[in-house]
């Protein structure tokens, strides 16, 4: 299966934080690609660490592939759902995907920027790009859900606009995941 052409034009920009390497634009490609796509496998098997570093003590060694295996990978497939990967020469350095949650919402999922190239604006751009794909396919809503012990997620949804469904002052701790909405905004709809 062949990747859909690149959905971002390198005239965008994208920033850098903290004097991290900035990014050039002219070098990014952003593909929507099937979950079976060799550049997608960096994502999966770094995500599966992270997860199991931070939640192995909670859920049990490995969990994290059950996790990353809960949903079929049709489900991330077009029309209802789209896998997103952010190449940087020709590397993926981050990507991202959503579901059909229902007939006007989709569910982000597997937010990932690679660990080398985090600080550098990676998670923003993922979401802008997830947000507008999925708005022209459809939906008004996003909803997405992260884990208590991923304060840098917490932080980058927050910052982006989602609301919260959860009270921001509870111990993070004691809740079992951190669930968050928003909008999107009208526009053109394919």
């Amino acid at each position: 299966m062949t990747a859909e052409p690149s959905l971002r034009h390198p005239s965008r920009s994208a920033g850098s934080l903290d004097g991290a390497r900035p990014l050039d634009p002219a070098a990014l490609e952003v593909l929507n690609l099937p979950m079976d796509d060799l550049r997608v496998r960096p994502l999966l098997d770094e995500l599966a660490v992270e997860y199991d570093t931070r939640y192995g003590d909670l859920f049990g060694r490995k969990a994290a592939a059950e996790e990353l295996n809960r949903y079929p990978a049709a489900e991330f497939a077009a029309p209802g759902g789209a896998l997103l990967m952010i190449l940087e020469d020709a590397k993926s350095i981050a990507g991202g995907a959503f579901r059909r949650y229902d007939a006007s919402t989709a569910e982000l999922k597997r937010i990932w920027t690679h660990s080398g190239h985090r600080r550098r604006g990676m998670g923003r751009l993922v979401l802008a790009e997830l947000e507008a794909l999925a708005a022209r396919r459809g939906y008004t809503r996003i909803y997405l859900t992260t884990g208590p012990r991923q304060p840098e997620a917490r932080n980058l949804y927050l910052k982006a606009g989602y609301r919260p469904q959860f009270d921001l002052d509870a111990d993070p701790e004691t809740l079992k995941f951190l669930a968050f909405t928003k909008e999107l905004p009208e526009g053109p709809r394919k």
